[in-house]
């Protein structure tokens, strides 16, 4: 369809749930030492909230399971006084222990984060009635209200649209944040939560944002966004709006600055990549948490040599 025959998405729909638009899933800058860069971290931050769109510290982007939760708390503290009244903050609690996680929410929660985002524990397999019994026992512990964090890559587990259906009616879990690459399950849990003011639906494929936005997604949370913030603010704005053309075009931009630093690598390396692409800007350094490891000077050679290509472009 052309922007003039696209139908736009009821903006009511979207924006009406408390957790929607662009949440950017932000790397967290590590010193050669091994801890949080907090100047880096605040510079990253900074160009996040400055270009409208939601932090999200401590998931998967963030090596949040390299880090320990004394270093999650300290850059809190550090970052969340100048950003929770400017933005809604996003806080990963994931932990092997629950009790770990608790304890990370009650001290987020203290420093006014808004959020939490957790995914399953991935060291065992769990069924279904166990991973239900799970978010439940996490829902009813900890002070904010809970996002459900769907990323089969890492947990090696898929969370049942059906268990994220009955957790949906618990008071305390407010969302999904879906990163599984299916698009039957997507259009599938699209379909299934659009229309509930109470639970909101955040999409982790990036590559599918147009489509996922287009059949009731309430919005994404695309990791190349640590580069481009303003792009995908842009693309969300176009397609709630019914303005495919932009929609389409701001797709296909925002999937070949991906594939700079994400064709051909693993998760980890890919990771390794995007924070090579911020140190060119000087927003950070290249340095990673153990047991990932900092791209080679030839990589960040032909990482440079593509970025400042495309940018020319």
């Amino acid at each position: 369809m052309d922007s003039e025959s696209q139908e736009p998405i009821s903006v009511s729909k979207t924006a009406r749930k408390r957790f929607h638009g662009i949440v950017v899933p932000m790397l967290t800058p590590a010193t050669e030492d091994g801890r949080i860069d907090e100047d880096s971290a605040n510079r990253l931050i900074g160009t996040l909230v400055d270009a409208e769109t939601d932090p999200f510290l401590f998931g998967t982007t963030g090596e949040a399971s390299s880090i320990p939760s004394s270093e999650k708390i300290r850059l809190a503290e550090h970052l969340c006084p100048r950003f929770v009244d400017r933005k809604t903050v996003y806080m990963g609690i994931s932990s092997n222990c629950l009790a770990d996680s608790i304890d990370l929410a009650q001290r987020f929660a203290d420093l006014g984060v808004q959020v939490a985002v957790a995914n399953l524990p991935s060291y065992l397999d769990l069924r279904p009635d166990q991973t239900l019994k799970y978010f439940e026992r996490l829902a009813d512990a900890i002070p904010l209200p809970l996002i459900i964090y769907n990323i089969p890559i890492t947990t090696h587990m898929s969370i049942p649209l059906e268990i994220v259906e009955t957790l949906s009616h618990h008071p305390n879990i407010a969302g999904l944040k879906d990163s599984e690459r299916d698009l039957e399950r997507l259009k599938s849990a699209t379909a299934q939560f659009k229309d509930r003011d109470d639970f909101c639906h955040l999409t982790g494929w990036a590559a599918q944002s147009v489509t996922a936005l287009q059949s009731g997604s309430d919005g994404l949370v695309p990791v190349t966004a640590n580069l481009v913030p303003e792009l995908y603010l842009d693309l969300y704005n176009a397609t709630i709006q019914g303005d495919s053309d932009t929609a389409n075009r701001l797709q296909n931009e925002t999937n070949e600055i991906s594939k700079i630093f994400q064709e051909n690598r693993s998760l980890g390396e890919s990771l390794a990549s995007i924070k090579a692409l911020l140190n060119i800007s000087g927003i950070c350094g290249t340095s990673m948490f153990p047991p990932l490891t900092a791209v080679t000077k030839e990589d960040e050679a032909q990482l440079t040599a593509k970025w400042t290509t495309f940018k020319k472009s």
